[in-house]
C-alpha cells in the first residue's frame, strides 16, 4: 500500500513537473507571426486641425473594416522621437499589403488622410 501511494505520488510530482515545464516553455515561446506590420511615423501638415488629425487617424479604423486584408490597427501614438505621431496596421500577410496598395479602399482613405499628412516614414516588417 506504501509503495503504491509512493508510486502514485511521485507520478503525480513528475505530471506536475512536466505540465511546469510545459508553461514555462510556452510563456518562454517568441511567436513570429507572418502578418505584415505597417508602421508610419508622420508630422502633421502645418495648419491641420485637431478635427481633420482625428478624421484621419478615424479613418484608419473605417478604413481597416473595409478591407480584408488589414487585421489589426494601432492609432494611439504614446511616444515618438522622430516624428509628431504614428499609427501602425497590421496586414494578414505580404499579399494583403501589397494589393492595398493603389486600392480603392487606400485612395478613399487618402482623400482625408494626405491633406494633412506632412512628412511620413513607412517601414513593413514581417518574419
Amino acid at each position: 500500500m506504501k509503495a503504491r501511494l509512493t508510486r502514485s505520488l511521485l507520478v503525480l510530482v513528475a505530471g506536475a513537473a512536466l505540465f511546469a515545464a510545459g508553461v514555462l516553455y510556452a510563456d518562454n515561446h517568441v511567436e513570429k507571426p507572418t502578418s505584415v506590420i505597417h508602421v508610419v511615423t508622420l508630422d502633421w501638415a502645418e495648419g491641420a486641425s485637431k478635427e481633420e488629425i482625428q478624421a484621419a487617424l478615424d479613418g484608419v479604423e473605417t478604413l481597416a473594416a473595409e478591407y480584408d486584408g488589414i487585421t489589426r490597427v494601432w492609432l494611439k501614438s504614446i511616444k515618438s522621437q522622430t516624428k509628431d505621431a504614428a499609427f501602425v496596421m497590421e496586414f494578414k500577410d505580404q499579399a494583403a499589403l501589397e494589393a492595398y496598395a493603389g486600392s480603392d479602399a487606400q485612395k478613399k482613405w487618402y482623400e482625408v488622410y494626405l491633406p494633412v499628412r506632412g512628412r511620413s516614414v513607412t517601414s513593413d516588417i514581417t518574419n
